[in-house]
C-alpha cells in the first residue's frame, strides 16, 4: 500500500479507542465526541479498506481477525509517535534558569544589566531570587548563585571567580569637605559591622567620624549615602552606578578586601546551552563594566 493510500489518522485513532476499550461509547468519552461520530469514523474506516474491522457480539462489539491486526498496529504506531514527542518535548522545554543573588547585588548591579541578556536571548526562561551566604541547590532551587565567595565552598560546587572585591568610603559630592574635617556619620552595613574598622585600620590618616550607624543591607547604605545622610563604606560594585550617574564620589577610591565575588554552579546538575550562555554574558559584563571604571 503507498503511503497517500493510508487511511485518516483520525479514523485509524477512532477504531484503535474503540478496539482497546471494546466500546463505542466508552471510545467517545476518551475522544470527546459523540456516539455517532466515534460510529461513523470506523465506518468509513472500513469501508475504505473494504475490509471488516468489527461484529457484533451479543450486545456488544468484538473484532474480527484483520481487526485484531490493524488493531495492535495501530496501537503499536501510536505508542511511538507518542514516545517521540514526550522526547522531543523534554529537550525543548529546558527548564528556567533560577539564578539567586545576593541582594544589593542584584539590586544596584545585576537588574539594570538584565534588560540586555534578555535581549540577546528571549528564548531562555530566566528567573532572579535574591540570598546571601549559603544555600543549597536543590533544597532552594536554584541553577546558579552569585556570592561574595566569603563561606565554605562545597565540593560538588563549580566555581567561576568574576571580580574582587573592593571597598571604601563613598557619599554625595556635597558631603565631601565634611568627611574631610570629620564631621561625617559612618554608614555601615549590619552584614560587614566590621568594614569601617578595617578600612581605619588600612587607612590611619583618613578623618575619622563623629558617629556610626548600621542600616539593614547594602542597598540601603548606599541610598543613605545618596542622600547625605552620612558615608558609606561600600563594594565598588554596589556604588558603581552611582558614581557614574554623579549620585556618588569616592575620593579614597576602592581597595581590594582579600575576597572575590564569584558565579558557582552544581557539577552534578546537567549543563544547558542556556545556563553556558548566561555564564558567559555574565562573566563578560562584569569584566567589562569593571575594566572600563578602573
Amino acid at each position: 500500500m503507498k503511503r497517500s493510500d493510508i487511511p485518516s489518522l483520525d479514523d485509524l485513532r477512532a477504531f484503535e479507542v474503540v478496539a482497546r476499550l471494546g466500546s463505542v461509547r466508552a471510545a467517545a468519552a476518551e475522544l470527546n465526541l459523540t456516539h455517532g461520530a466515534v460510529s461513523r469514523r470506523v465506518s468509513k474506516l472500513s469501508e475504505h479498506l473494504d475490509i471488516r474491522l468489527l461484529e457484533v457480539d451479543g450486545r456488544g462489539l468484538r473484532l474480527t481477525e484483520e481487526g485484531s491486526r490493524l488493531a495492535k498496529a495501530t496501537t503499536d504506531a501510536l505508542s511511538l509517535v507518542s514516545a517521540a514527542l514526550e522526547d522531543i518535548r523534554k529537550v525543548d522545554l529546558s527548564p528556567p534558569i533560577v539564578v539567586s543573588c545576593e541582594r544589593s547585588v542584584a539590586m544596584r548591579w545585576l537588574i539594570p544589566r538584565l534588560s540586555e541578556f534578555q535581549d540577546r536571548h528571549p528564548e531562555i526562561d530566566f528567573h532572579l531570587s535574591v540570598g546571601g551566604g549559603g544555600f543549597d541547590f536543590a533544597r532552594d532551587r536554584i541553577t546558579l548563585a552569585i556570592r561574595r565567595l566569603d563561606f565554605a565552598i562545597d565540593a560538588n560546587w563549580q566555581v567561576e571567580r568574576l571580580i574582587e572585591e573592593e571597598v571604601g568610603p563613598v557619599m554625595h559630592p556635597a558631603m565631601t569637605d565634611r568627611f574631610a574635617a570629620g564631621d561625617y556619620v559612618a554608614l555601615a552595613a549590619k552584614t560587614r559591622p566590621d568594614g569601617w574598622q578595617k578600612w581605619s585600620t588600612a587607612h590611619p590618616d583618613a578623618p575619622k567620624p563623629r558617629s556610626t550607624r548600621s542600616l539593614d543591607h547594602h542597598f540601603l547604605m548606599v541610598e543613605a549615602a545618596a542622600s547625605g545622610l552620612g558615608v558609606a563604606m561600600c563594594p565598588k560594585i554596589i556604588a558603581i552606578d552611582d558614581i557614574r550617574k554623579g549620585r556618588l564620589t569616592a575620593p579614597f577610591g576602592f581597595h581590594p578586601d582579600g575576597s572575590h565575588y564569584g558565579v558557582i554552579r552544581s557539577a552534578l546538575a546537567k549543563r544547558t546551552a542556556g545556563i553556558d550562555q548566561f555564564v558567559s554574558w555574565l562573566l563578560a559584563t562584569i569584566q567589562e563594566d569593571f575594566h572600563a571604571a578602573s
